[in-house]
């Protein structure tokens, strides 16, 4: 998929990219590969196959559920910045917090705010268990997204207690994911949340299978939970 591919596509969906933002992908992509030669970002590098696989991807997420307006964003595990800065390149107005666990990949992260101008977004070096516990984050964001960082049942210990009430968690899945979603139900009651949406589509061009799974904060999650670091990987909330 190359540049004016990705821009049509996005437009199909409503949302129209300027040459500012058009031209912020351009160099999203030039830092990626750049710095990708001196750490492991990604394993995608193909420029084609960054607007597909990375930058397309991260904004499907918008596709169904809205972004629009001043929301507060949290990204958990977000890596090289996907999905939040391309959602933060199409709509602005987001405020976005990053939470990553690798202190090289927030210096990237750093230097990528930096050099495409962007406003309103902030790098935290942090575990999400940590992250969950620490009043300036705990049930603050009116939405948290994580995409392929790990099984949902723990996804949603390490992603629910960011999320204020009434706000909503967003898990973005590769194919097959109608597994998981049965393994985390416990989980996300627990701690918290309710399924309000799921969906699968087929990324264009090698049409491979997307699932998005978007959960409500319908009450707080109880002060236990995160449990300390390490624990919901070696024991997860499943029943």
């Amino acid at each position: 998929m190359n540049e004016e591919q990705f821009i049509c596509e996005l437009a199909g969906h409503g949302i129209e990219l300027g040459e500012k933002q058009a031209g912020q992908f351009r160099r999203y992509y030039e830092l990626l590969v750049e710095w990708n030669e001196k750490m492991n970002l990604t394993a995608i590098t193909d420029k084609d196959q960054v607007y597909l696989k990375h930058f397309l991807d991260s904004v499907s997420v918008a596709f169904r559920t809205s972004f629009e307006g001043p929301l507060t964003v949290c990204d958990v595990g977000a890596g090289a910045g996907f999905p939040s800065i391309p959602l933060k390149i199409c709509f602005p107005e987001l405020r976005v917090t990053i939470i990553d666990s690798l202190n090289k990949r927030i210096t990237f992260l750093e230097e990528l705010g930096k050099e495409l101008d962007l406003d309103h977004v902030r790098f935290v070096h942090s575990r999400a268990e940590e992250a969950g516990q620490n009043p300036e984050f705990r049930e603050a964001f009116d939405v948290v997204t994580a995409r392929a960082v790990a099984r949902l049942p723990l996804l949603a210990e390490l992603c629910l207690p960011l999320v204020k009430e009434g706000g909503r968690f967003i898990s973005m899945k590769a194919a097959s994911a109608g597994e998981e979603l049965e393994e985390a139900a416990y989980a996300v009651k627990t701690l918290g949340g309710r399924l309000s949406d799921s969906y699968s589509f087929l990324l264009p061009v090698e049409e491979s299978e997307r699932n998005i799974f978007v959960f409500d904060k319908v009450s707080k999650t109880p002060k236990k939970y995160p449990r300390k670091p390490g624990t919901p990987a070696k024991q997860p909330l499943v029943k």
